[in-house]
Formats: structure tokens, sequence, C-alpha cells
């Protein structure tokens, strides 16, 4: 006798109540679970929600934006390269408006005492030789370069700090571009803003996810209110580590504290001629430089210290726009025109979009050698092509000639590119051009991340190209 088959309706509605049952189940268990993940008091989830829900609504307003006077500096250096790297760091410092301390590791020798005032107060760091921790320390010096920022705050002098920016003595801050970049964040939350590494390799061996302390990073005050006293605790729970930098992030991760990235730090990983890097700066404010010992002086002519010094004649004039990526083009004669205002400028014997040009030119070697890819960016590589090959200029003066705030930038050619024109592009050769002027507005500060546009007027056979920079129309394609 053949078995009796189900009816079909039958067979449907059991499997709609299967389903229907593992969906219910599913969402109690995960959606009405009070189960807390940590101990926790007697409150459930759905009131922990609406507590987080509207303190994050909640406005706090301050009497005063962030400013120079907020920002606490922790710079770490060394009795033994102070000498060398103390022109680094005047640079930048600027006396009776930046705050915070120089900390080395023995007190100056006579010849720089008495101490200037050019240079950041001197304060020489706790001896962690008398830590109960230190016969385990992987690398002591490392330690006592941890422990400066609990140094820096154990001083007391802290009244109205929002942030702690520490740093090495070698690193050059462009400051009013950091006022910008740390005014954007909550300094009562915690924040630890900074950057990894240019190097694939670096990151690798240390963390993608930690900041250099070479390009520097910030804590907000509250954060490292919070730290402070467990540096110690993260010594004698990471004693085998072997830098500074892995210290402090390890340490924060601890506590549940993320890198916030900002683009405009820079390590400086890399070895050689950065100038390709700085010629197609991402669109951030730049805040720092660093490793200027192995790295090519960043003007043609001139020596490192020079070469900082004079990029600083730009940054006091427009910091907003310093090494800022801007590309027009002179359509009848197909150039290509890449500015990187206050440091250099190029002429390419073709139309290129920015698409591309916004891609460095690897004119500077990585720090370590490793297996592809070796940059943390794309980049382009340096080519005979004429019509690839760009015609390089390096700033050689800025400066206000309006009251109204008009900037005039002066830009002279490093040295003939020694190449033919490009007759693919209609033989529009640029090797006549001596010199680019660019003309931009100095009161209107550059928001971050907003492109600009520009228009170049240039008279054939005339050997000065001018450039008039100006806001993007809406739509309006570079390319």
């Amino acid at each position: 006798m053949k078995p009796r088959l189900r009816s079909p309706s039958l067979v449907a509605f059991g499997k709609f109540l299967t389903i229907s049952g593992i969906l219910l189940l599913f969402f109690f268990t995960f959606f009405y679970n009070t189960t807390p993940c940590t101990k926790s008091s007697h409150l459930s989830f759905p009131v922990e929600v609406e507590v987080k829900l509207s303190n994050s609504s909640k406005t706090i307003d301050y009497p005063t934006k962030t400013n120079i006077s907020h920002i606490k500096f922790v710079l770490v250096g060394c009795a033994k390269t102070w000498k060398n790297r103390r022109p680094y760091t005047e640079a930048w410092w600027r006396p009776n408006e930046t705050r915070g301390n120089i900390f080395m590791d023995s007190p100056p020798p006579k010849e720089f005492l008495p101490w200037p005032q050019t240079s950041p107060p001197f304060q020489l760091n706790e001896d962690t030789s008398k830590l109960p921790v230190y016969p385990k320390l992987a690398n002591p010096i490392e330690a006592r370069i941890f422990r400066s920022l609990l140094d820096s705050f154990r001083l007391g002098d802290n009244e109205d700090v929002r942030w702690f920016v520490v740093a090495d003595d070698d690193t050059v801050f462009f400051v009013d571009n950091l006022v910008q970049v740390l005014a954007k964040y909550d300094h009562t939350k915690r924040y630890y803003v900074g950057m990894y590494s240019e190097a694939v390799i670096s990151n690798f061996l240390f963390s993608f996810d930690m900041a250099y302390g070479g390009g520097g990073y910030a804590l907000s005050y509250s954060l490292a209110e919070e730290v402070a006293p467990l540096m110690d605790d993260c010594l004698e729970r990471y004693p085998f580590m072997h830098t500074s930098d892995q210290l402090s992030f390890s340490c924060l991760s601890d506590l549940g504290v993320p890198l916030t990235l900002e683009r405009g730090i820079h390590q400086i990983d890399l070895l050689g001629d950065i100038s390709g890097l700085l010629s197609a700066h991402p669109q951030s404010p730049i805040v720092t430089l660093h490793h200027f010992d192995n790295i090519d002086p960043l003007f043609p002519s001139k020596t490192r210290i020079q070469s900082i010094n004079h990029l600083m004649e730009a940054a006091k004039v427009d910091q907003s726009r310093l090494v800022q990526q801007t590309i027009g083009y002179h359509w009848k004669s197909n150039w290509s025109v890449s500015i990187s205002w206050g440091y250099s400028a190029q002429i390419y014997e073709s139309i290129i979009p920015r698409s591309v040009l916004r891609k460095p030119l690897e004119t500077f070697a990585p720090w370590k050698n490793g297996p592809p890819p070796v940059y943390m960016f794309n980049t382009r590589l340096p080519t005979s092509d004429p019509c690839l090959a760009p015609h390089i200029f390096f700033m050689e003066s800025v400066k206000k000639i309006r009251a109204d705030g008009l900037v005039l930038s002066t830009y002279r050619r490093k040295a003939p590119r020694r190449l033919l024109p490009c007759f693919f592009a209609g033989n529009h050769s640029a090797d006549h051009v001596i010199t680019i002027r660019v003309f931009s507005n100095a009161t209107i500060r550059k928001e971050p991340g907003k492109i600009e546009c520009c228009n170049v007027k240039y008279t054939g056979g005339m050997n000065i190209i001018n450039i008039r920079m100006r806001d993007c129309r809406k739509g309006e394609v570079i390319a």
C-alpha cells in the first residue's frame, strides 16, 4: 500500500512555524538579552543605551577656542645630541608663547649655559634606574623617553592645558596648523592623535595602529591625566619592549583608546630627497616633519638648517596653504602646472589629470628594504619621458604685497631639464621658463581637505608664468 502524501499546505505551514520560531529565538537572544559584557550595576541594556545617547547629544561650550596656550609640549632629547638638534627646535619654538619643556638624560654642558630663551625650558628626567622594574627593562633609554609625559605631568604647571604633545628634539612643528588640527577635537574626551610611519615595514614590525613619536603625537588632557599614573604599571607589564612608541601605544590600547589619524604628521621614515612627497602632500595641514639628518636638504643649494628656516619664512605668511597642492592648466601650451605652495612648482609638457599628479614622485628611498609594497601611499616612478617628466622649481621668496592680504610667492627653476620637448603634446617646450609667480590671499585660511584651483596666465616666449589661486567652481574638473 502506498504511503499517504501530506497536504502541500500543511507542509508549508509547518516550515513557516519552524522558521518563525528560529527568528523569534534570534530576536530575543540578541535584542533583549540584558546580560552585560562586564560586571556592572542593576542598569539594563535599554537604560544604558538611553544614557549614552543623551550624553552624546550634549553640547559643551568652552569660553575660548583651543589656542597655542592650551598646548603643552613634551620634547625629549639627549645632552650629547642637543648641539646638532637645537636649531631644529629653535626654528619653530616661540619664546613666551609656546609652553612645555625639553627633557634630557643629564644636565646640560657648560657650553649651553646660561640656558637660552630661544630654546624650550630645560628639564631633567627622573632617574629610571631607581624603579623596581629597571633590571628587567629591555631598553632603559626608551623607558626614560616614555616616562617624559609623566615627568611633565608631575611638574604641576598644567593650568588650562588641553593637550600634551610629545615629540623628539629633531621634530619640526608648524604650530598654527597644530592648533587648527587639535581644535577639531574635544579635549575633555580621550584622544590619542598621531600618524603611522610612511614605511610599510616599520608598521609591520611595530604596529599599523601606533603613532610614531618622531612625527609627534598628542594626548588630550583627560587622557594624559588618566594614563600618567599608570605609566610605571605599563613598564612592569611590558619591560621587554624596545621603543617608547610601543610602550605608549600598548599602554593606551590597554585603556581602550584607539589612534586618531592626522595625515599632516610625518615620521619621515624615508631616505634621500623627499621633494617628491612634499610636492604632492595630502590635502591635510602639514603639522610636523622629522628625521632631517637622514634626508637631503629640503631646498637645493641650502644646508638642512637653512632649508628649514627658509620653509619657515613661508609658514609665517600662510601655514594653512603650506605644501598644499594646487593644479592648473595652460591649455594653449598643453601644460599642466602643479604648485606645492611655499615649497615647489612643477610644469609638465602635457595635460595630466589630478588623479595622477596627486601621487608623489618617488624621489626618495625606503627607510629599510623590504618586499613590496614599500610605502603606505601610492607613488609615481621618475621617468625620462619628456611628456611625463616635470620641470622643477623651488620657492625663492614669499611676501605680502598688499594690505588686504594678497601674497606673492616666487618659484625659481632648479636646473635645466635636459630632455627634448614633448612632441606628442604639440612641441611646446617649457625650457625657457625660469620663474613662476603665484598670487594667493593669506587673509582667508585654506580649509583642511578643501581643494583649490588656479588660473594660469602665460604669454608665449616669456620666461615667467603668473598663477592666481582661487576657489574651484562647482563641478570643475581638474583634468
